[in-house]
Parts: C-alpha cells; structure tokens; sequence
C-alpha cells in the first residue's frame, strides 16, 4: 500500500484537474485489467487470492473468502484481516482505505464507500476521502451501503438494504435509511 499517496490524499480536497488524480487514476487503471480479469471465468479460491494480492499489494489470509465478482475502484487501500467471507457484488470504493478486521461477513450487493464529492457546484467534482472501518466479527447484510467515514463495530449487524451514515456501535443491530439502531444483539444460543 502507497501510505504517501494514501496520507496525500486524506489531507485534502482532490480536484479532477489535480497531478494527484492523475497518480491514482495511473493505479485505476492497472487494477482495472486485474478486477475484469479475476471477474471473467472460473477462478478457485487460490487463483482469486491471487489477484487480490495484486489489486492490493498486500498478502491475502489462506482463509479470506471471496465470492466473484467482486469490485473495487481503486484496490489498493484495502486491507484484509482472517477468516472474512465477501459474497457476490461487492463494491469496494476504497480511495480512503477501508479496513476490514477479522471473522467479518458481507452479503451480496454491498457497497463501502470512501469517497464523496465536495458540495459546492464549482467544486463538484472533487473528491473528499474518509476511511471506513468494519471491525470483527461484523455483519454486512446483502445490499447495505457503508458511506464515508463510518466504522461498523465489533459483533455489530448492518441489516439488509440499510444506509449507515453515522458509526454503528459494538454488538448492536442497525436497520434502515438512514441506518438506525433496532436493538442490541441477542447473546444466547439460537439452536
């Protein structure tokens, strides 16, 4: 992981006509080819770890599961823990960097985003960057969207179809748009 370029970029605006775009738009590119190539035809588990490898540069856990497709805008501000499991659809809009802890599962159709546009219609189209950060054990249910800046706590369940704008706390179930908490999570055993 380029931790300059990642530090440059969470210390200000980026412009679309700035030389730091230029930079990241050099590493979209290449990991554009690898993202199409990993999410045509058969790959196993070793062959998808793999490429993950590439689009992050960083070593993938044996025990990382990803279910193809899988996208990413950027690829190389990810960060893998253990014994995670990402369905289909996953979008990862990582130019902010997101973390994603150990035993986490994420359903299919999700998206964590980092990035979002500055609000003034002059300024439009530039960037700001905030990291999200899902930490272990959480629960990412098909179709959630994770925005800029959010952590997801420990234990903690995003439901189906949920936006979260704001932190979830740990062991707590949030629900809706925007995401609201619902109740905290049961601890006894279900079966």
């Amino acid at each position: 992981m380029d931790y300059s370029l990642r530090t440059r970029i969470a210390k200000q605006p980026i412009y679309h006509d700035s030389e730091l775009l230029k930079e990241i738009h050099l590493v979209k590119g290449n990991n554009e080819r690898l993202v199409m190539e990993m999410n045509t035809g058969y790959h196993d588990a070793a062959e998808v770890r793999a490429y993950l490898k590439c689009i992050t540069d960083q070593e993938i856990d044996e025990s990382v599961a990803v279910s193809l497709p899988f996208y990413t805008d950027y690829g190389k501000h990810i960060t893998f823990g253990k014994q995670i499991f990402i369905n289909n659809n996953v979008l990862f809009v990582d130019l902010g960097g997101i973390t994603i802890d150990d035993h986490v599962l994420i359903g299919p159709r999700a998206s964590l985003i980092t990035v979002n546009h500055l609000e003034n219609p002059a300024d439009r189209r530039g960037l700001f960057v905030k990291p999200v950060h899902i930490k272990q054990n959480a629960w990412i249910g098909a179709g959630a969207t994770i925005l800029p800046g959010v952590t997801v706590g420990e234990n903690a369940i995003v439901a189906a179809n949920a936006t979260v704008t704001k932190d979830v706390p740990a062991n707590m179930i949030v629900a809706g748009t925007p995401a609201k908490v619902i109740r905290q999570i049961k601890a006894e055993k279900e079966f």
